[in-house]
């Protein structure tokens, strides 16, 4: 009964028996994997990235393995396979080029880890969250909690930022202008005052401020803090303009509109060439 064949083309023959153990095997690794993910990701010796890192290998590495083998509990022979399949890889690789290199680019991210996952990374324009390493693409979340899957190769041939690479916390600056009457002094003192006041700015590094330069219109300051809200750093910049604001209302400190003096210049009025004839009665 279980030697009966299902499917018989040329000299291959599957069996019922074969299925079944073909099925069987899948179930195997399936349950390996929940295993090794259980154990890797229950690990205390392992921070976040590394217990993706060392999964993700682990299971592109099992995944493989199983490939082939489960090949072989079908009846294929994979020798054949392979030494057949030998040319029709070599055109795939020229016209793949592009695929086969956020392929390597994947493995280098999970093996260099200059990216890991939860690292806040600034793209050009765009700062996101990175969610998940996989070996072609990786997935990232925006400040606008949407999700944008990258080419691995796009993160090792572009310039990234990445803010997360040493250190959780990071350095995060506010621009404002004065008006020329005000006290420099308590301007700067409102300043470290509205920044310090938000539970999310951290006490050491100390927050601190620079009186930069002498504006058009305006004396302009510049306040520094350092947070670990890295990813939703624009957030406590708005709060703090909002607390900056509010003492400076307080304490009589005004913000100038841009000042701008206009000379317009009055052309005289052309002469009047041609004179007017005098009529005689």
């Amino acid at each position: 009964m279980l030697e009966r064949d299902l499917i018989v083309l040329g000299k291959y023959h599957l069996t019922l028996l074969g299925l079944l153990q073909f099925l069987a095997f899948v179930g195997v690794i399936w349950l390996l994997l929940r295993i090794i993910h259980a154990g890797i990701f229950r690990s205390k010796y392992l921070d976040r990235s590394r217990q993706f890192a060392a999964y993700s290998f682990a299971r592109y590495l099992i995944v493989t393995i199983a490939l082939f083998s489960g090949l072989q509990i079908l009846g294929v022979d994979v020798s054949v396979l392979m030494a057949g399949s030998a040319a029709l890889l070599v055109g795939l690789g020229l016209g793949l080029q592009n695929l086969f290199s956020d392929f390597v680019s994947g493995i280098i991210l999970l093996v260099d880890r200059t990216i890991k996952v939860g690292d806040v990374l600034e793209i050009g324009k765009l700062v996101c969250r990175v969610q998940a390493i996989n070996l072609r693409t990786t997935t990232v979340q925006t400040r606008d909690d949407t999700y944008i899957v990258l080419p691995n190769a796009h993160l090792t041939k572009e310039p990234v930022i990445n803010w997360t690479h040493s250190d959780v916390a990071a350095r995060f600056e506010i621009s404002v202008g004065v008006s020329f009457s005000s006290d420099v002094r308590l301007v700067r003192k409102l300043l470290v005052q509205a920044a310090d006041a938000h539970p999310k700015v951290m006490c050491s590094p100390k927050t601190y401020t620079r009186f930069e330069d002498f504006g058009d219109s305006a004396l302009l300051f510049r306040l520094f803090f350092f947070t670990e809200e890295v990813f939703r750093a624009g957030d406590i910049q708005s709060d703090i303009r909002e607390s900056i604001w509010t003492l400076f209302a307080k304490h009589g400190v005004k913000i100038p509109f841009p000042q701008r003096v206009l000379h317009q210049a009055t052309e005289p009025k052309p002469k009047n060439l041609y004179k007017k004839r005098k009529t005689f009665m």
